[in-house]
């Protein structure tokens, strides 16, 4: 079959195609289209198809991953919406629970406050309850209010709505027949409930889900519909299909229903992608680090499964979301942070960037604060001439200005200080990466790093070796890992139900009918997306936690019949998650099984390995020996160091560093102490040597 992936990024619009019939693969990037980011992807996939010698009409899958939603949240620029709730609660989203981002801060920021989803003079009240925990109807839903809500929903301009009601995890019955009345009262409204984005309990999290659906759903809506039209108009008639949170794709018709499940979609496409790449070269227990102009995303890969955010994790542009996510830690570090004194005279590096303009002095559109980029021309470390595959030349005389200019405000020489910022640096990102291994009670150091974006592999050796990490995994192509992880994944799928029952009086067969009806509706979902039922593989899980504590762990749940066995396997699992995580257990202590989970995952076609050449030897992938800075023994010095051009690397040659291997989208740096080889599969493998 023959597969195209797309990922829209800030800057540019990474692509890749291939065959599976043959391996063939082609990359390509081009600019993004801020304006209209479907421009930009169209225009890609016919240069794509046009350097691959295929006729657009044969592609028969594009896969997707976008910032659409991401960006609508971070931009608070959505649609106008509104709001239909139960009587008594139309202040839940901008209450929340009295937890302040910051407890001590008198002048701080309260995203759901500062910035609503949903205006309070848009969020309407009706008569309606149900009676926890059976879900019976208490007070009948008032049909006539929901009309009027809508009426005057319709009239102040408002063009999306969410019905958000009280306990409505546990019975649907209310938000359905209020959304068909709302689609009565105002048929051209996007209307999202809660029970169909969330269905699970914490009223505040649901709703914001909710209300953030219906804030970034017409313009995602608008989008996909206008991607799907361009791509007919352009001859590739084949399927569109979006890379979700959870690191599934899903269909363009689902996306374009609920769009808040795409908000980390290509964070989510680069963990596939560094895990796909690790596992050709045999790992399966990963750290991926995807490092770029602005930040830095950590992923966790553990024996070739990904972990997944749990409820108290899962934040975006500051509001909590309930929906299944890949477990992702940001952070502003990347190759256009900026080096600074802070207001306590500490040698700071990020979170502020220089962004795509300026950008670093290194890029001579005017950028005057020193850069880890430009830290890196000091030191000698990115070849001015061979930057970008030579398509772009590096301001040496630029970079190295702004550094001596931050040397003297720091006092120390100019290597000096371009070697502290690559130490500042490097340690936040170290510290990010501590804190999902370590604080999680898992050791880096069974790890190894996959390191990829623009400037991961500029930084990975010395971040590993910060944290004992042995081993480092720079894939074929590390600048569009996150396009080719979205041809590693399938169609996959979420449901979740909230059961609240106690260890000690567990209901068996409820909690087995409930899966098997989750199992039903996902199982026909993959249906109607035509995926073979041979194909489709069910993924079990639960979250528990101690009766009285506030968030949950989550733990697979075996499959088959639920019985008294499934139980005592499921409660020994989350002793041993609960005391990995924490330190400790409470073996005695009754357990709460809060909700359980099913995924469907739909088998699709995907990249297969790739089919690279190296060169004849070591010789022949030399481009010259200069002079590059390194910290050996605590000092700044130069050492003779090797560029070589790694399209020409032979394979499993051992290269001993210092070395430096260029390539179009990013730069490897090998300090010395360290070893490197490209493996069968084209990944470079840098052994860690205490390199620094």
């Amino acid at each position: 079959m023959k597969l195209i992936g797309v990922d829209v990024g800030g800057t540019f619009t990474d692509l890749v195609y291939t065959d599976t019939d043959d391996a063939t693969v082609v990359t390509h990037k081009t600019p993004t289209t801020p304006d209209d980011p479907s421009s930009g992807v169209i225009a890609g996939a016919l240069e794509l198809c046009r350097r691959a010698g295929v006729d657009p009409a044969a592609i028969d899958h594009l896969l997707h991953g976008t910032t659409i939603a991401t960006n609508a949240v971070l931009e608070h620029d959505g649609a106008v919406a509104g709001m239909i709730t139960t009587e008594g609660y139309r202040d839940i989203v901008h209450i929340g629970r009295h937890q302040r981002p910051q407890h001590y801060s008198i002048m701080q920021e309260i995203p759901w406050q500062d910035r609503p989803l949903v205006r309070r003079r848009h969020r309407k009240t009706v008569r309606e309850r149900l009676v926890a925990p059976s879900g019976a109807v208490m007070t009948p839903l008032d049909e006539e209010g929901v009309r009027r809500a809508a009426r005057e929903l319709r009239d102040a301009g408002v063009r999306s709505v969410a019905i958000c009601f009280l306990f409505s995890y546990l019975d649907p019955v209310h938000e359905d027949r209020a959304r068909e009345l709302v689609l009565e009262e105002h048929p051209d409204c996007f209307v999202t409930t809660s029970s169909s984005i969330s269905p699970q309990f914490r009223e505040f999290e649901r709703f914001t889900t909710a209300a953030m659906n219906a804030f970034i759903g017409p313009k995602v809506r608008t989008y996909v519909t206008d991607l799907e039209r361009r791509m007919s108009e352009a001859g590739l008639g084949c399927d569109l299909h979006v890379m979700g949170s959870n690191g599934g794709a899903a269909t363009a018709k689902m996306v374009s229903e609920k769009p808040v499940l795409t908000l980390l979609s290509g964070p989510a496409a680069g963990v596939l992608g560094g895990a796909w790449s690790g596992a050709l070269s045999g790992y399966e227990n990963l750290i991926t680090f995807d490092v770029g102009g602005t930040s830095a995303d950590i992923g966790i890969v553990v024996d070739g499964t990904f972990a997944e955010a749990s409820a108290r994790d899962t934040w975006i542009g500051g509001y909590p979301v309930l929906a299944p996510m890949i477990d992702i830690h940001t952070i502003g570090a990347g190759g256009g942070s900026i080096a600074h004194l802070d207001a306590g005279g500490a040698f700071q590096v990020g979170p502020r960037s220089a962004g795509a303009r300026p950008g670093p002095a290194a890029y001579g559109h005017g950028g005057d604060r020193p850069t880890v980029t430009d830290a890196h021309v000091v030191l000698g470390r990115l070849d001015p001439e061979n930057f970008l595959g030579g398509e772009m030349a590096l301001d040496v005389a630029a970079s190295r200005r702004v550094i001596e200019a931050f040397a003297r405000e720091v006092g120390m020489s100019t290597e000096a200080t371009a070697a502290g910022v690559l130490t500042v640096v490097n340690a936040n990102m170290a510290n990010a990466i501590r804190s999902r291994t370590v604080q999680k009670g898992l050791d880096p150091r069974d790890f190894a790093l996959v390191a990829f974006g623009g400037a991961g592999p500029l930084h990975a050796v010395d971040v590993a070796a910060l944290l004992g990490i042995p081993r480092v995994i720079v894939p074929a192509f590390p600048g569009i890992t996150s396009a080719v992880g979205l041809l590693t994944t399938d169609l996959k799928y979420d449901a979740i139900r909230t059961e609240f029952q106690v260890s000690d009086a567990v209901d068996l067969a409820r909690l087995d009918a409930d899966f098997d009806a989750m199992q039903a509706q996902l199982s026909a979902q993959l249906a109607a997306d035509g995926v073979d039922p041979s194909r489709v593989r069910h993924v079990r899980a639960g979250d528990l936690r101690y009766v009285g504590q506030g968030y949950e762990l989550r733990v697979p749940v075996q499959p088959g019949p639920v019985t008294e066995a499934t139980i005592e396997r499921l409660l020994a699992d989350f002793a041993a998650a609960h005391e990995a995580e924490y330190g400790h257990l409470f073996a005695d202590s009754p357990v709460e099984i809060v909700n359980i989970r099913l995924t469907a995952a739909g088998e699709i076609a995907k990249i297969g390995p790739p089919a690279l050449d190296g060169g004849p030897d070591l010789d022949a992938a030399e481009v010259r020996t200069a002079p590059c800075h390194f910290t050996v023994d605590g000092a700044v010095r130069a050492l003779p160091t090797r560029f070589l051009d790694r399209t020409r690397l032979p394979r499993g040659v051992v290269i001993t560093g210092p070395a430096v291997i260029l390539q179009t989208d990013t730069t490897t740096v090998v300090p010395p102490g360290c070893a490197v080889s490209a493996d069968a599969r084209g990944n470079l493998v840098i052994d860690i040597g205490g390199a620094t």
